[in-house]
C-alpha cells in the first residue's frame, strides 16, 4: 500500500528521479484531446457554497491542506480525471486521486484556490508528488468553465515564465465527474495522526504550505 512505502524508498527515487526524469507528453497529449472533445461539467452553487477540484498526490495530503484554508468548509477526497466507472482504491484505473474543495466564495475566490493548488506541491515533477509516483498521483487542475479556465491558464503561463519553458507539469481538464472514496480515507490526516505516511509526508507538506501562505489559514488550524 502506497502510504507504507515512505522514508527510504522515497530517498532513492529523489535520487534517480535526478537522471531519469518521466515526459510529460503523454499527459499533454491527453490534456489537448480533453479540451477539444469535452465540455466541462458545471456544479451547481448550493447555501452560497460553490465547488472546485484538484488533484495533486496523494489525496490525504491535498484534502489537509484544503480544509485548513479559511473560506472552505470540507475537502473530500475521491477520484477524478478518467473513464472508468465506480472507481476504488484498489481499481481507479486511469483516474487520479483528487479533492472536491466546498468553499464560500465571499470567503475565498477560484483564483485564491487555484494558488493554494501550486503553492502546496511541487509543480514540475510529473505523475506524481514526494514520494507518491504514477499516473494515480499526477496534477490535474479541473475547470468547471471558461471564466475558471482562463484563471488556470495565465496562472501557468505566470509560473512558466518564472522558471523558464513550460516546466508546470499539471494538466488542465474540463470537470467531468468526481467520484467519492471509501469512507476511510476522509479526514484521514485528521483521524490518523500517528500514522508514518502522515507524520513523515502529509505533515510536513501541511506545514510548508502554511508558511507560504498565512494569511489564508483558519485562525484554528494548528499542527
Amino acid at each position: 500500500m502506497k502510504k507504507h512505502l515512505f522514508i527510504l524508498a522515497s530517498f532513492v527515487v529523489f535520487a534517480l528521479q535526478a537522471s531519469c526524469k518521466p515526459s510529460n507528453d503523454s499527459n499533454k497529449k491527453t490534456e489537448a484531446l480533453a479540451q477539444e472533445t469535452q465540455t466541462p461539467v458545471q456544479t451547481e452553487t448550493q447555501n452560497g457554497l460553490k465547488k472546485a477540484y484538484f488533484a495533486s498526490g496523494c489525496f490525504w495530503c491535498v484534502e489537509a491542506i484544503y480544509e485548513s484554508v479559511n473560506g472552505v468548509t470540507e475537502a473530500i477526497s475521491g477520484y477524478s480525471g478518467g473513464k472508468t466507472q465506480n472507481p476504488t482504491y484498489k481499481n481507479h484505473g486511469d483516474h487520479a486521486e483528487a479533492v472536491e474543495v466546498i468553499y464560500d466564495p465571499e470567503l475565498v475566490s477560484y483564483s485564491q484556490l487555484v494558488d493554494v493548488y501550486f503553492g502546496s506541491q511541487n509543480v514540475t515533477q510529473v505523475n506524481g508528488q514526494g514520494p507518491d509516483r504514477g499516473l494515480s498521483y499526477r496534477s490535474i487542475v479541473f475547470y468547471q468553465n471558461e471564466s475558471e479556465k482562463k484563471i488556470i491558464d495565465q496562472k501557468i503561463a505566470a509560473l512558466n515564465k518564472e522558471l523558464g519553458g513550460n516546466q508546470v507539469a499539471a494538466q488542465v481538464l474540463p470537470f467531468q465527474k468526481f467520484w467519492i472514496a471509501e469512507a476511510y480515507h476522509q479526514n484521514y490526516e485528521r483521524n490518523n495522526p500517528e500514522n508514518p505516511y502522515i507524520q513523515s509526508v502529509s505533515i510536513p507538506r501541511l506545514n510548508k504550505f502554511k508558511e507560504k501562505f498565512p494569511q489564508l489559514l483558519k485562525e484554528e488550524n494548528s499542527h
